[in-house]
């Protein structure tokens, strides 16, 4: 019955699979047709969420029959849980989801749903709606808490720096990013990095750079304006320095955020250790926050920084008010990746890297190549 049971969820894994975005569609309109109001508790747009929530059903059907990951699955699932307290899940809405995933999986498996795979798989989607359920009563603290605009200025055509004041000092670490939802767009959550410790004044201050075909991000550098209140959910993240170990802090754009935020928090303190940060963009006037690094270097000598630009001229719309050099700092020219590994042996280093999902993962890639232990190169999940 075991090997049985295995078999229908490596199945059931593959007829998702085959049709990814068919299932998610079903399924959510299997949901919304028990209970209509659940529509409302999600954007206009479900593609991200369909996508996401495909992802968390794949890693479900591929751990349970595996011989070892369930305390990781249930852990991942408890943190789920809590993040989804966000959009007002009641805790009866997790019976809903399991009635419309076992309608879909029976409707999928047709002749194959026998009385032994629709118990495994009932198994399945108790166990993770119910730790979710579990996981999102349990949790501590307020399911949100805001924070007013107090200043926001553009940088550039495509990026802007925007200031808040929590009502409350909010509770998150120096490095990790916040889940928010801003007023132009009332249900949709992007996940942000604050560029300043926390603080007893409950100040925060967010980079954010405009993507191409991102309506959030676009909404945020050309329409906040002072008085905008943002709301907040839960801080995510595990970047941090280890005791003993020389740093190379990586930044790419605004991937800079997260790793300034831990460098004012490092100045601080006097007894710091060797610190090289590399700060990269496109175009060498992108480099919107050499002043403040500048700044910090003058009073913090274990502090390096080398800037980094894949071109050496800035285009027509870009009008950069000070050049790295005339900050005095190295400039080098290429990619991120290219430059750190052609720069010096880093094996010794423990690294932290923050910045677009290619550049991440590119930098990632070329350090262990040279020697650097991939179990000291820290970074956020990359999506």
């Amino acid at each position: 019955m075991v090997s049985h049971s295995r078999r229908g969820l490596h199945h059931l894994r593959d007829l998702v699979n085959q049709d990814q975005q068919g299932f998610a569609t079903n399924v959510y309109a299997r949901l919304f047709s028990i209970e209509p109001s659940l529509r409302d508790l999600f954007g206009p747009s479900m593609t991200e969420m369909r996508s996401k929530f495909v992802g968390v059903i794949d890693h479900v059907l591929e751990t349970i029959p595996a011989p070892s990951g369930q305390d990781e699955l249930v852990e991942f699932l408890a943190q789920l849980g809590r993040d989804h307290r966000k959009y007002g899940i009641a805790p009866e809405y997790y019976n809903v989801m399991y009635q419309a995933l076992m309608d879909e999986f029976a409707a999928m498996m047709d002749t194959d749903w026998d009385p032994e795979t629709q118990q495994a798989v009932s198994q399945a989607m108790l166990l993770t709606t119910g730790v979710m359920r579990g996981a999102a009563q349990m949790a501590e603290g307020p399911v949100h808490w805001t924070a007013d605009v107090v200043e926001k200025f553009r940088i550039s055509r495509d990026l802007a720096v925007v200031r808040l004041v929590a009502q409350e000092p909010p509770s998150y670490k120096t490095g990790q990013y916040l889940e928010v939802k801003v007023p132009q767009w009332p249900k949709t959550w992007r996940n942000l990095s604050p560029a300043i410790p926390p603080n007893n004044g409950g100040e925060l201050e967010f980079h954010v750079r405009a993507v191409p075909g991102g309506l959030f991000s676009t909404s945020v550098v050309k329409e906040t304006t002072v008085g905008d209140r943002w709301t907040f959910a839960q801080a995510h993240g595990t970047l941090h320095l280890e005791p003993g170990r020389p740093v190379l802090m990586v930044a790419g754009g605004t991937g800079l955020a997260p790793l300034r935020a831990l460098l004012l928090d490092m100045a601080r303190r006097v007894d710091q250790l060797p610190t090289h940060i590399f700060y990269g963009a496109r175009y060498p006037g992108e480099l919107y926050d050499l002043a403040v690094l500048r700044r910090i270097c003058a009073t913090n000598p274990w502090l390096t920084v080398t800037a980094v630009s894949e071109h050496t001229e800035d285009p027509w719309w870009l009008d950069a008010k000070v050049t790295p050099s005339a900050l005095g700092f190295e400039h080098r020219y290429g990619t991120l990746a290219n430059v750190i590994v052609g720069y010096q042996d880093w094996s010794d280093h423990q690294v932290l890297v923050a910045g677009s999902p290619d550049m991440v993962e590119s930098t990632r890639t070329r350090l262990i190549i040279t020697g650097v232990p991939a179990r000291r190169i820290q970074h956020d999940p990359l999506s």
